[in-house]
Formats: structure tokens, C-alpha cells, sequence
């Protein structure tokens, strides 16, 4: 009989469908032999993330007859600290977070992560835990290793620069000598560095110039960002310069981002103040601040590492998939 419009149809096979449902019960029995719990946390938040690396998308909801703008969750990492500062030990969850991004074939609005953190694990344990959860979904033979870099070892090796010497003047060269065109507002269309921040320029190398070339190399860590790109990572008691955070590349793409986390509620507040400030200035949303984590870390976040890991983007290295549409029932053009 025919059925019209065929819109309604799941684009995901059904066998992409079955490597998904086997991929989670993989996963939830890795850690369930491990003894990391699995946890639940709310979607919907009266805060948000002010990173301005990540826009939110937000909701309304009436209550006793006023309207409250929520935020729907880029990740569940606020909630999910707050529950280990109440002494849950180590956890993970699988759930949905949401961006406001383009589509691309890499990208959906709504997507599937996979977050844990580890108590008493520093960032490079964690990267040890990965591999090894690499290896229980057949993604790495069981000897194989995933090569690891520094982010200055990246640049050096694929950009022929130290990103942490090298001046905006510099990048802006380099980036112009490679061909790629950047917008350059007309009042500072001679003065480049006027025009761009020196992390958004390191952005701009990555993924237009060092990003191509890990395409053939598997899975990469590359560790120890700049402490500029911080994020919600500690800086290294050693080389204030440098982040103890992480993110895990395979064939280019980038699949996972850790940190050996901050746990100082002062250096946290500050941190979301200054990316409110830079929000402010780059005319971006306004993002309400999650009061809920700066208490729980003056309560007491003991030392741990976190990680977030795309599970759309895993599904696709398992299947062979192309693009992320192929391994969603519904992507965005048909939820």
C-alpha cells in the first residue's frame, strides 16, 4: 500500500538501530564491571553554560503563573558534579544534550553524549580508561595503544608553530599563508590583530590545518591545552601556562573532551564571570550562572577526572557511517 510522504520513515536502518542498542549495553556492562554507577540527572535546568565556545538552546515553563526561561542541557556535567559532591562516588550517565549549532555531518542539534567521572583518577588515568573502553567495543586490537600528543607537540608536528610562543601576528600569518579566508571587520582590516583573539586563531589552525592531517592517524589524545582554553579543567600546579585538560581525536574528528577537573569554587565563579564578560562583548546570548555548582564545590569536590564523549559520532566510526544522519532514527529535518 503506498504510504506518501515518506518523511515519517526513521532514516537509520535497522541495523545501525541494533549497533546502537548493542553499543549502549556494551558500554553500561564496561562500566558496570567497574563499578562506576549509572546515573540519571535533569535535562532541563534554570542555569546554563557560559562557555563561549557553546550556545544553549532554551525553553519556557509557566510556574504559579510566571514564566521561567530554562536551559536544556549542553552536557550534564553541573548536575552530575553536584552529585558527586554528595558522596556518590564514581558515575556515569548516557543521555541527550543539545546545541545550537549548524546541521552538518557532524553535528545534530540534539545529540547522545556519554559522560563519567572518576574519583581519585587524574586526566591521563582517564585517557587509560577510554583506551580500554575503546578496546571493549572492538574499536582497538587488544595490545594496540592511541597515540598521545601535547598540544604544543600537535602544533609543532602539523602547523610547524608553538602555540605558546608564537604572537596573533604570527597565527594570522601562518593562517593567511595557508589560504584560508577569515572576515576581518573593515575597521581593522590593517590591523589583523585587532581583529581576532590569539585563541581564536589557535581555533582556526586546528581545524583547518591540523585537524586534515589527523584523518589518517586513528585515535590521538592530544593533552595540555593552554590555560586560556581551560575550560572547566585545572591549571598545572607546575606550568601555569597549561590546562590539564584533554580531547581524543579519531580520524580527524573530535570524539571526546576530558579534564582533570577544577574543583576550586572561587576560581569557578571567576571563570564564569569572565565568560560572561566575553559574552557581553561578543553580543552573545546571556547565559544565567549555576549557582547550585558553586556551592557544591565550597561544600567539597574531592580530586577527579571527567570526559565527554559523543556517542552519535562513536556509532559512526563502529558502522562506517559518513555522515550522523545515517545513524539517527529521526535527525533534526524529521524529529
Amino acid at each position: 500500500m503506498p504510504d506518501g510522504h515518506k518523511n515519517w520513515r526513521a532514516v537509520a536502518g535497522q541495523d545501525i538501530l541494533q549497533q546502537r542498542a548493542a553499543m549502549f549495553a556494551a558500554i553500561r556492562y564496561f562500566f558496570s564491571g567497574r563499578g562506576v554507577m549509572e546515573v540519571e540527572t535533569p535535562v532541563l535546568s534554570h542555569s546554563g553554560n557560559p562557555d563561549t565556545s557553546i550556545e544553549s538552546l532554551t525553553s519556557h515553563c509557566s510556574v504559579q503563573g510566571q514564566v521561567q526561561q530554562l536551559y536544556l542541557q549542553t552536557s550534564p556535567e553541573f548536575a552530575m558534579k553536584r552529585l558527586l559532591a554528595s558522596g556518590s562516588g564514581p558515575i556515569y550517565q548516557i543521555c541527550k544534550a543539545f546545541r545550537e549549532d549548524p546541521c552538518t555531518d557532524l553535528h545534530n542539534p540534539e545529540f547522545t553524549m556519554l559522560e563519567w567521572y572518576r574519583p581519585g583518577f587524574d586526566h591521563f588515568q582517564l585517557m587509560d580508561e577510554i583506551t580500554s573502553l575503546l578496546r571493549h567495543l572492538e574499536l582497538l586490537e587488544e595490545n594496540e595503544t592511541v597515540k598521545s600528543l601535547s598540544y604544543q607537540q600537535l602544533f609543532e608536528h602539523y602547523a610547524g608553530i608553538n602555540p605558546f610562543q608564537a604572537s596573533v601576528d604570527d597565527l594570522f600569518s601562518l593562517v593567511s599563508a595557508k589560504g584560508i579566508h577569515v572576515h576581518i571587520a573593515s575597521e581593522n582590516r590593517h590591523k589583523p590583530d585587532k581583529g581576532f583573539s590569539l585563541d581564536e586563531l589557535l581555533d582556526l589552525i586546528l581545524t583547518h590545518i591540523i585537524e586534515p592531517h589527523l584523518a589518517n592517524e586513528g585515535f590521538v589524545f592530544v593533552h595540555s591545552y593552554p590555560a586560556s582554553q581551560a575550560s572547566l579543567a585545572r591549571i598545572n600546579d607546575q606550568n601555569p601556562q597549561i590546562a590539564e585538560r584533554f580531547e581524543l581525536f579519531a580520524k580527524g574528528v573530535e570524539l571526546a573532551n576530558g579534564f582533570n577537573e577544577l574543583t576550586d569554587n572561587t576560581e569557578q565563579a571567576r571563570r564564569f564571570q569572565a565568560d560572561s564578560h566575553f559574552r557581553e562583548q561578543k553580543k552573545l546570548m546571556e547565559i544565567k550562572h549555576d549557582q547550585h555548582l558553586i556551592d557544591a564545590l565550597a561544600f567539597g569536590l574531592e580530586p577527579c577526572a571527567g570526559v565527554a564523549l559523543g556517542l552519535d559520532r562513536l556509532l559512526m566510526l563502529i558502522t562506517g557511517s559518513r555522515s550522523i544522519r545515517e545513524v539517527l532514527a529521526f535527525p533534526f529535518e524529521r524529529a
